[in-house]
């Protein structure tokens, strides 16, 4: 089995999670479950951020210890995680002892090697991005861009990273090296901001104005710049674990691109001595209502209420068939809502339900073998056949959107089969034949589903079990082998009719 390691952003402890947080979860939930499917060994991790100033404010204006702070925002993420099926081996935190210790062993062998060396610093600092800024940073006007929220001009000493001295590696690295940010486009973006020097990233700041981090080991009156504590996660979460490092994929939004993780990562990578991650898969912003997200205004998706109120399967459709990796996507009620009705009930749900109630009717709950083809049968099978590649293709290329496209393809390709074929009418006949097209009939209908379902299994975990189950359908053995027609339903029991899909009561 070939390792597969894959990791989400850990999130920043500073607030509730929102569809922004739902959505890369799911994305890398899907990739994991396809790659597991493949029959790759798969590791993938997810988890928190929980140190830094704004972690600090946060907690003293509750009036409670930051570790308490974090200890409650962590519990939300993991529940998040586990409200929408998120299969992820590992949830780390950065305040586990065992995340401490290799970032604090990291900066000690950079410290020792020369990389990391002590000076003055002059110059302005964004509180909200936790970071010091240069003048290149400003607006035309002097002023500075919003997203640093307020900005001082501050004077202390600091410990720095050798940044600079990489720069050079890092582009002619990003030039050789295609695919190792995904979508390709994003390459412009990062090696316009090396087309200017980097300076020395400074990694730490005094305790006395930052109590809440990881102590430097060479100096204990100093705690780790809070980007440098975070991206060490993704090696401290398999440090352990022997043929998983570099990850295959670090799935992360495109505001933390540059420069966290595609310059300060694979930088401290190359000074400690550690092979960069294989690439990053850098997805888009989501919209509420043609709107920017905003709790204050209303203009907000709570992904678990959602998912309780419409179902997990159908929010983790909507948002992997909605958006293209590395585009932006929009997220509205009405849009949510035909889809669910369009693809979900009408497509999948009828067709498991005229499926069911059909065999019920007139075979006795019992799937018949399927007798001589026809000219129908014949064209499903190769649309299956042409789809399942297709599909597996897609998906090996990000592309879900498109892949799920092509399943409700063929699911809508099995209405219009049944209607062809029209079942409802042959069991009215008393001709031998029509009997035995009526029997070819519903066994084609149900391996079609059972095989449409299959594909499905990535994005739709739950309602694909529960279909595989109606149909009285093994899981067992390799998802590939599973996706070859056959007949391994004949004399299989199917379950009663049921509403996976049931129609939103919306005011």
């Amino acid at each position: 089995m070939k390792k597969f390691f894959i990791t989400t952003a850990i999130d920043y402890a500073n607030g509730s999670p929102h569809l922004g947080h739902a959505y890369e979860k799911v994305l890398t939930d899907v990739i994991a479950r396809f790659r597991r499917l493949m029959g790759d060994e798969v590791f993938f991790l997810t988890g928190l951020d929980e140190h830094g100033q704004k972690v600090q404010q946060s907690a003293r204006a509750r009036g409670i210890a930051p570790q308490t702070f974090v200890d409650e925002l962590a519990v939300e993420f993991q529940e998040l995680c586990r409200r929408l099926d998120i299969s992820n081996d590992d949830f780390i935190r950065t305040t586990q002892e065992r995340h401490k210790a290799v970032v604090r062993r990291i900066l000690q062998e950079l410290y020792d090697k020369g990389g990391i060396y002590k000076a003055d610093y002059k110059g302005f600092y964004s509180t909200r991005q936790e970071q010091f800024l240069q003048e290149k940073d400003r607006n035309e006007d002097g002023s500075w861009p919003e997203i640093f929220g307020e900005v001082t001009e501050i004077t202390e000493t600091n410990y720095f990273f050798k940044l600079q001295k990489y720069q050079q590696w890092l582009i002619d690295y990003i030039r050789s090296h295609d695919d190792f940010i995904i979508p390709r486009f994003r390459q412009k973006q990062v090696l316009e901001f090396l087309s200017e020097p980097l300076n020395d990233l400074c990694i730490s700041r005094p305790r006395e104005r930052l109590e809440w981090g990881i102590p430097l080991p060479f100096d204990e009156a100093f705690v780790t710049y809070v980007w440098f504590d975070a991206l060490l996660n993704y090696y401290s979460g398999v440090a352990d674990k022997p043929g998983f490092w570099p990850a295959d994929f670090h799935v992360i939004g495109k505001d933390i691109l540059v420069p966290p993780h595609a310059v300060y990562w694979p930088i401290m990578l190359k000074a400690a001595g550690l092979e960069p991650p294989k690439a990053l898969l850098v997805h888009g912003w989501w919209s509420i209502n043609g709107a920017k997200m905003s709790k204050s205004t209303g203009n907000f998706i709570e992904p678990v209420a959602f998912a309780e109120q419409y179902g997990v399967d159908a929010l983790r459709y909507f948002l992997i068939r909605e958006m293209s990796i590395g585009q932006d996507s929009d997220f509205s009620l009405q849009q949510f809502l035909n889809r669910y009705n369009a693809e979900l009930a009408n497509d999948l749900g009828n067709l498991v339900n005229r499926t069911l109630n059909m065999t019920n009717r007139y075979c006795g709950a019992v799937v018949p073998a399927a007798g001589s083809a026809g000219e129908p049968e014949s064209e499903l099978k190769a649309l299956w056949e042409k789809t399942r590649d297709e599909v597996i293709a897609l998906n090996e290329e990000f592309q879900f959107h498109t892949g799920l496209e092509r399943a409700f393809g063929f699911i809508r390709a099995i209405n219009r089969y049944a209607e062809q074929r029209a079942p409802w009418k042959l069991a009215k006949s008393e001709d031998p034949a029509d009997r035995a097209t009526l029997e070819t009939t519903l066994a084609t209908m149900a391996e079609a589903l059972r095989l449409a379902v299959a594909l499905l299994e990535p994005v739709m975990p739950r309602a694909a079990g529960r279909v595989a189950e109606l149909l009285g359908a093994s899981r067992d053995g390799a998802w590939r082998e599973r996706l070859a027609w056959g007949d391994s339903l004949a004399g299989a029991k199917v379950g009663k009719t049921a509403i996976l899909f049931p129609r939103p009561n919306v005011a």
